[in-house]
C-alpha cells in the first residue's frame, strides 16, 4: 500500500492505484488545476466516503511502499483524467471502472517531506 500525503492528510492506496493517480494529480497541478478528490472508506478505516479539495499550492507527496514502478494501463488513466475534469472531479475508480477503497495511515512517519504545524482533531 502506498500512501498519498497531501496537508493533514494520509491516504493509503494500493501502489498500482496510486500511479495512476499520481499521474492525473501532477498533470491537473502543472496546469494550476483546483479539483476535488473522492474515494471510498475501507471497512477497516469505518467504512463511508470521503473527498478533499486539491490545489497545487498544497505540497503532495507520493510514498510507495514497492520498490518497482507499476506498468501504466492508458484506458484505465483516461477514465481518471476524464473524471477529473468534470464537475464531479477526480473518483477513484479501480481498472474496471468501480469505486475504490483506501485507508487512512494510522502511524506518524518520519519521512514527511513538510513539517505539520497542526494536527487534525
Amino acid at each position: 500500500m502506498g500512501v498519498l500525503i497531501y496537508g493533514p492528510q494520509d491516504i493509503e492506496f494500493d501502489d498500482r492505484l496510486l500511479t495512476h493517480l499520481e499521474i492525473v494529480i501532477v498533470n491537473k497541478f502543472r496546469r494550476h488545476e483546483s479539483f476535488l478528490l473522492s474515494w471510498l472508506d475501507d471497512l477497516s478505516v469505518g467504512s463511508g466516503r470521503a473527498s478533499m479539495w486539491m490545489a497545487s499550492e498544497v505540497p503532495v507527496y507520493f510514498k510507495y511502499w514497492g520498490s518497482r514502478v507499476p506498468s501504466v494501463n492508458k484506458e484505465w488513466l483516461r477514465m481518471l483524467e476524464l473524471g477529473a475534469e468534470s464537475s464531479r472531479g477526480l473518483v477513484v475508480l479501480d481498472e474496471e471502472g468501480k469505486p475504490a477503497h483506501a485507508g487512512r495511515a494510522g502511524q506518524r512517519r518520519t519521512d514527511r517531506p513538510v513539517k505539520r504545524v497542526h494536527e487534525a482533531a
